[in-house]
């Protein structure tokens, strides 16, 4: 099932007064504030490794404590790497309808900033920008539409992101030392921001750069001259958890916590040079990859003071249902006369009954102007939708997900047993476009020769 406006008819509309009131009866705010949104994205960092989600493996008991104040989904799906989820991501629209080139956001586009904005919030960045542009497609200067914003990755800064790093403030390259650690920069600018602004409603949007490569110690690190992948990223994500638990203090601190939504995720799964163990399963990171190990995502959203906590949800959830649903819990109608994606999941988060997704549907062309297309990173043109176990691509190979998550071996066509799933998720890949409306033909053409790419 997908949404197309699902905000606008007007039913919703003459019911916004009502919602925002009910809203704010439930978060207790006795006033007319709509409630803050922290939106923590980490980088490259699948479900499997995380502690609310059964790992060991992890130490992220901040990240559990969000779990067990609010509701943890269990099938949320981003796109497989960075670019194509943040584009998703800021404008509730599959990348079929917007996506130009890696590393960029095509101007003009209404986004999640905006809409808030518009609807009265003070707004700040901090951490990965990669929406400049490239010489194949314009994009966006560094922090625009927010507030203030402090990033890495602007097109004026250098590559360091960690020790030593090279970011951009406000327009300024900031001077830094060999022991200044960028995460706690990031997170420093934005705890500040939240204090600065305690009085009115805040969006803070927090794209982290860790646990991406390369994989590097972190202040917390026993040996600082480590050079082993997997234990260093194992590090890594723990620095994410601590991260994520200075908001949850700071929040406590300015007593905010039962007036802000707080949301936890990841743009794409795991590097695929390593292995998670959860449940005793091996899960072998396979991001830039279209199996679940590239797209399954963490998804924790808590707010004390408006949701039940402590639940586990298995809706299907798509990187493009954020937009609406941030809309819906902050009362704002998105303007009219746009195609949209993404399906609000607010009633579930409320614990109210809602028509959930039958499916999603992904698009993926990560770098559509590569001079060829062999590895995930440059992965041919590829539309899917699936639901909770079953992936049908447009060339018409359906894999069971469950059974087969490596999607070694596809169902025959003859199956009886899949005919109606296979009617159903074709009948998602019809609804959509046929290739991206923004990507030159030339380039859709040029890729469909390739084969599916594999680490």
């Amino acid at each position: 099932m997908l949404g197309q406006g699902m905000f606008l008819s007007a039913v919703w509309v003459q019911a916004h007064t009502l919602m925002l009131v009910f809203l704010l009866a439930l978060c207790g705010c006795g006033s007319e504030r709509s409630p803050n949104i922290v939106f923590v994205m980490a980088d490259d960092v699948g479900y499997e490794c995380f502690s609310p989600y059964g790992s060991k493996q992890y130490d992220t008991p901040r990240i559990e404590e969000l779990a067990a104040n609010g509701v943890l989904f269990t099938n949320s799906h981003a796109t497989p790497l960075c670019t194509p989820s943040r584009v998703t991501l800021m404008t509730g629209k599959s990348n079929v309808r917007n996506y130009t080139d890696f590393g960029t956001f095509s101007p003009g586009q209404f986004t999640m900033v905006d809409m808030l904005r518009d609807a009265g919030y003070a707004t700040a960045i901090a951490g990965k920008w990669q929406l400049q542009g490239t010489d194949n497609a314009a994009g966006l200067p560094a922090g625009h539409g927010f507030d203030t914003y402090c990033l890495w990755n602007t097109g004026n800064t250098a590559r360091a992101r960690y020790w030593n790093p090279s970011l951009e403030s406000d327009g300024r390259i900031l001077e830094l030392g060999a022991d200044e650690y960028g995460p706690d920069i990031f997170t420093d600018f934005l705890l500040q921001f939240m204090e600065e602004n305690r009085e009115q409603p805040f969006f803070v949007y927090y794209p982290m750069v860790l646990p991406h490569t390369p994989f590097l110690p972190t202040p917390h690190s026993e040996n600082r001259e480590s050079e082993v992948k997997q234990a260093n990223f194992e590090d890594m994500v723990n620095y994410v958890d601590f991260l994520t638990g200075r908001f949850i203090d700071k929040l406590e601190q300015l007593e905010l916590t039962g007036e802000t939504v707080f949301i936890f995720t990841a743009d794409n799964g795991s590097h695929h040079d390593l292995v998670s163990e959860l449940l005793g399963r091996s899960i072998r990171g396979d991001k830039g990859a279209t199996t679940d190990a590239g797209t399954h995502v963490p998804l924790i959203v808590s707010a004390p003071g408006l949701i039940q906590g402590n639940r586990v949800i298995d809706d299907l959830i798509d990187f493009s249902d954020f937009l609406p649903t941030i809309a819906d819990l902050i009362g704002q109608v998105l303007p009219p006369g746009e195609l949209r994606d993404g399906i609000s999941f607010r009633d579930s988060l409320l614990g109210q009954a809602y028509e959930a997704r039958d499916a999603i549907f992904t698009y993926y062309f990560p770098r559509p102007f590569a001079g060829a297309y062999d590895d995930p990173y440059r992965h041919p043109e590829v539309r899917y939708a699936r639901d909770k176990q079953y992936k049908l691509y447009g060339n018409g190979m359906l894999f069971d997900v469950n059974a087969d998550p490596l999607e070694e071996t596809p169902l025959p066509e003859e199956d009886g047993q899949t005919v109606t799933v296979r009617n159903k998720l074709q009948t998602v890949l019809d609804a959509m476009p046929q290739q991206g409306e923004m990507i030159p033909a030339e380039r859709s053409a040029a890729s469909r020769a390739a084969p599916r790419p594999r680490w």
